[in-house]
């Protein structure tokens, strides 16, 4: 049984096999390493390796075209042709997509020079100095405090092949630090959680510090109950509201009237104001430190995204300009009045459409300071360290619900002055917008709820007035 090393093999032998009219083939080798630890003591680490195959093959049906797509792990020649030949059988049996298009021709892709190179791969050895600044930070915390915690480093390294001509390549290292700390009798809880590029960017230090004064702030406990609050939001918070609303910002959906984005009376609500402070709303897959794959990688056609699109490149995007929604996400066979495929692209009702990007950022210009300056110029009112266990509850106005978690803190006169109950809120990402009053500075930040799925966010501290903590929550 002929044994296939390279990703780049996999691709050739794949498109070799191929029958069909269009067939897009994605190979993906990933690299792992982690650490976990507990109780104050390192409890496991681990490095890991695999590489997934999908084949995308296409087939004329009746007036339009189907399309089969078949994901695995492979590792022969005899495996690679009969995961073609079982696309391939998906895709005659298939009725026409809705999404179909023609293949991304190399002309559209650009070149892709560095298909050639090899993967590349992370391993234990990254965290050496995470693990020994740990160390010093599990001994600092005595028997006063304990620590808990993940880091992580993923090296995906995609190859990108049609039977076009396209061939890309991209490297993508997604890492994650989680730090949490509880006092010795588990009654306050506090968390910090990074995005890193690489492990090498942690600075375990400042985050046990910072850990550490939470958990000061928690020796008063204050009992208040629900209500509508002044609420300064850490960005992770930020971020894990917006990252739903990024998903559900899709031009078909506004179109036709199923969505939060949708206009009353028909169409989408672009153009229509979100924000009352000039925020800027968008993704760009060059964003130092928030780096993502400038081109499509579509395992799965959905409803803004299509296998048809692979290869097509993703440039920046804005989403919402000077408090404006400016554009909604879609692929390119819902751009049905765009001229070509290149070209600016608008839906069948005039919504402009564009390609959604691996990372998201908000700004607002001239915008400066931190956490602490947004509390040091706050009367009186909450702040957040993070969300979880966030539920949509109405797609047609975006309203969520979750709870807090691991520190909510009464602010007074512009200090942090006790650790108040957790709360179950209930608000739309779209009202927190039309709600901030004052923005700090953009920074990188770890989304905690979304994380598995969305890592590469930068947002700012922002304040809202009247956030909706619907009810008081028992859970510490």
């Amino acid at each position: 049984m002929t044994q296939l090393s390279t990703p780049q093999e996999v691709v050739e032998a794949a498109l070799a096999a191929a029958t069909t009219k269009g067939t897009v083939v994605i190979v993906t080798d990933r690299s792992e390493a982690n650490l976990r630890w507990a109780n104050s003591s390192l409890t496991t680490n681990g490095e890991m390796s695999s590489r997934s195959v999908t084949v995308v093959a296409t087939s004329p049906s009746g007036d339009g075209t189907a399309s089969g797509v078949v994901d695995r792990t492979v590792t022969s020649a005899a495996q690679v042709r009969a995961l073609v030949e079982e696309a391939e059988a998906g895709a005659r049996a298939a009725e026409a997509a809705s999404d179909a298009a023609p293949l991304v021709t190399p002309e559209l892709a650009g070149v892709g020079s560095d298909f050639g190179l090899k993967p590349e791969t992370t391993s234990i050895g990254a965290f050496a100095d995470v693990a020994a600044d740990l160390g010093e930070a599990m001994r600092g915390g005595g028997a006063t405090r304990l620590h808990f915690g993940f880091a992580e480093q993923v090296v995906d390294s995609v190859y990108l092949g049609s039977s076009t001509g396209v061939r890309l390549r991209h490297v993508q290292p997604t890492g994650r630090l989680e730090m949490n700390a509880k006092n010795a009798d588990w009654s306050a809880s506090s968390y910090l959680g990074f995005t890193l590029r690489d492990p090498s960017e942690a600075d375990v230090g400042a985050a046990d510090a910072e850990l550490t004064r939470r958990l000061g702030w928690a020796e008063r406990s204050i009992d208040l109950p629900a209500g509508r609050y002044e609420t300064i939001l850490p960005p992770t918070a930020l971020a894990d509201l917006l990252i739903y609303a990024y998903w559900l910002a899709e031009a078909k959906a506004a179109d036709e009237g199923r969505s939060a984005f949708s206009r009353k009376g028909g169409g989408a609500r672009i153009g229509d104001q979100l924000a009352t402070l000039p925020v800027e709303i968008f993704s760009d897959p060059g964003r130092p430190g928030l780096e993502c794959a400038p081109f499509v990688v579509a395992r799965t056609s959905s409803s803004d995204t299509s296998v048809f699109d692979n290869g097509l490149p993703i440039p920046r995007q804005d989403w919402v300009s000077r408090g404006k929604l400016v554009a909604l996400s879609g692929s390119r066979s819902y751009a049905s009045t765009a001229s070509g495929p290149s070209a600016p692209a608008a839906s069948a009702s005039g919504t402009p459409v564009r390609l959604a990007a691996d990372n998201l950022i908000l700004e607002a210009p001239g915008a400066s300071g931190s956490v602490d300056d947004l509390v040091a110029s706050t009367s009186r009112g909450l702040l957040l360290s993070t969300m979880w266990y966030i539920r949509i509850v109405d797609p047609q106005t975006l309203l969520m619900t979750g709870l807090t978690r691991d520190g909510v803190y009464l602010v007074e006169d512009g200090e942090v002055v006790g650790a108040v109950n957790n709360f179950r809120w209930n608000i739309s990402p779209l009202d927190v917008l039309n709600r901030i009053t004052e923005i700090g500075e953009t920074v990188r930040c770890y989304p905690r709820e979304w994380g598995d799925f969305f890592t590469r966010t930068a947002m700012p501290p922002v304040r809202v007035s009247d956030f909706n903590m619907s009810s008081v929550s028992q859970a510490r």
